[in-house]
């Protein structure tokens, strides 16, 4: 009777063990990742481990409970395993396939109006404008209309920054605006934020349209990618300045990578499908007019085609750094930073060692450097530079559950799922080492009139045309397969 209950007992734990292994490699397969050889030496392994058991348990005349005990373990650790990939493949889910832009349009009214709600302010003069974002205007005035179930009494103002000014003279009772122009209105008007109060909010989802490879084109195709790193919280596809602007152009089949930092004053020339083709502006400007319309301008300032984008809340640094353990970033100088959020941090040159705070803290900083905006592009590279070491080294995989959460929050691409992960796949097949050489766009300090604020004097920098040349020259031999001068390896 014991030896049949042993038998049962034994067949359990054999029959439980093959169905976690099998499972596992179906997660594994769907995951669409690993080079054949990895598939084939997985299931070898997992084959193995079985076997173990079976002998163990169906072989052996004695059925002892070490066996037992030994398959029960394998099985725990094999459906912790399937837990995790599930979980990778949620989170490349997540954030590949990026295809919408948010626009978060606001109605405001001063900060003592009566109105508390957009019904209390049915019957107000709703100041508007077209000459930005004209059509989402036109579609919250919509909206509202149908909502209320009235027409609206409009007045347009021209431009953001009249909008603020006729709100504040009394001209107009409340405004319609894209809140990603809150910057303009504050720039226009003093204490326009401290001094308005928003009554309704609504989003506005509109289909990002840019041209992108087929599915093996990361790996054979030369690419390049936009990043964008936004200063505030919320969700990650708002229309929002952008404050980090890097372009990384990628030739997959010589592993050269450039990285080139933009700063976010400098004047450039506005492309893109909501803006005066050619008009003069600061950089950060160009994504209040949708991140196609930033990819489009640092497009034809370098001379390349960017399909790709990676949108990141550059505040959620501090949790993505703290979840890989820190991080180690050169510094090209010694400073101080940190003293507006409490966080001082004392930078030496050479190599630091960055919590979350204080690698934000280092990111964020220009005042305290001679270079200012410039200084504080490279210093950026530099963090991300660490991160992408990290990212690759094996520590990560003790921590990827918990970077898979935050990484899924904050990040969004419009690369494809079969793009990222035929991207991996072949890196895992051949174990290539890259090369890494980052540059940046300097420029000088002036004062000058923007296309999104035509009415007002702004803090810009010119760009240095010679500085200029010397990167599109660098990204020409990127994507010609050549090697960069200064090439630094990532592994």
């Amino acid at each position: 009777m014991q030896r049949r209950e042993r038998n049962r007992s034994g067949s359990f734990f054999l029959w439980l063990q093959a169905i976690v292994s099998i499972i596992l490699m179906i997660v594994i397969l769907m995951l669409n990742m690993f080079p054949v050889k990895y598939l084939a030496l997985a299931a070898l392994v997992l084959l193995f481990l079985w076997c173990i058991t079976f002998t163990s348990q169906a072989v052996r005349k004695k059925k002892g409970t070490s066996g037992k005990v030994y398959s029960f373990l394998i099985t725990c650790v094999l459906l912790v395993g399937t837990y995790y990939i599930a979980e990778t493949n949620n989170m490349i889910a997540a954030i590949t396939g990026g295809t919408t832009r948010v626009d978060k349009m606001a109605v405001a009214v001063l900060e003592d109006d009566y109105a508390q709600t957009i019904e209390d302010a049915a019957d107000y003069n709703f100041g508007i404008q077209f000459r930005q974002g004209g059509d989402n205007i036109q579609t919250a005035v919509t909206n509202l209309q149908e909502e209320l179930g009235s027409d609206l009494t409009v007045t347009d103002c021209g431009s953001v920054q009249d909008q603020a000014a006729e709100l504040f003279a009394g001209n107009v009772d409340a405004i319609i605006y894209n809140e990603a122009y809150t910057e303009l209105m504050d720039d226009a008007v003093e204490g326009f934020s401290d001094n308005t109060r928003i009554i309704y909010e609504m989003d506005i989802r509109t289909e990002i349209k840019l041209g992108g490879g087929n599915d093996a084109s990361l790996t054979k195709d030369v690419f390049t990618v936009y990043i964008s790193g936004i200063d505030t919280y919320g969700e990650v596809s708002a229309t929002s300045r952008s404050d980090v602007n890097i372009i990384a152009v990628v030739n997959p089949t010589t592993h050269q990578i450039l990285l080139v930092t933009t700063p976010r004053d400098s004047f450039v020339p506005l492309y893109g499908p909501d803006v005066e083709q050619g008009a003069m502006d600061k950089l950060t400007h160009a994504g209040v007019y949708g991140i196609e319309t930033s990819m489009a301008t640092l497009g034809e300032l370098y001379g390349t085609e960017i399909n790709y984008f990676v949108r990141l809340n550059f505040t959620s640094l501090i949790d993505i750094v703290d979840i890989l353990g820190g991080v180690d970033v050169y510094s090209e100088y010694e400073f101080t930073t940190g003293e507006e959020s409490g966080c001082i941090v004392e930078v030496e040159e050479g190599m630091n060692h960055f919590n979350g705070e204080q690698a934000l803290a280092f990111s964020r900083e220009r005042h305290n450097l001679d270079d200012g905006d410039n200084q504080r592009g490279r210093n950026q590279q530099a963090v991300i530079t660490g991160l992408l070491k990290k990212v690759i080294s094996p520590t990560m995989l003790i921590r990827a559950g918990s970077l898979m959460d935050q990484v899924s929050k904050d990040v969004e691409m419009n690369v494809t799922r079969d793009q990222l992960n035929g991207l991996i796949r072949n890196q895992l097949s051949t174990n290539a080492k890259w090369y890494i050489q980052s540059v940046d766009l300097t420029g000088t300090g002036g004062k000058d009139y923007c296309y999104s604020a035509s009415d007002q004097l702004l803090y810009v920098s010119y760009v240095d045309e010679d500085r200029l040349n010397e990167i599109v020259e660098l990204t020409n031999i990127v994507e010609e397969g050549g090697t960069l001068p200064e090439g630094e390896a990532l592994n």
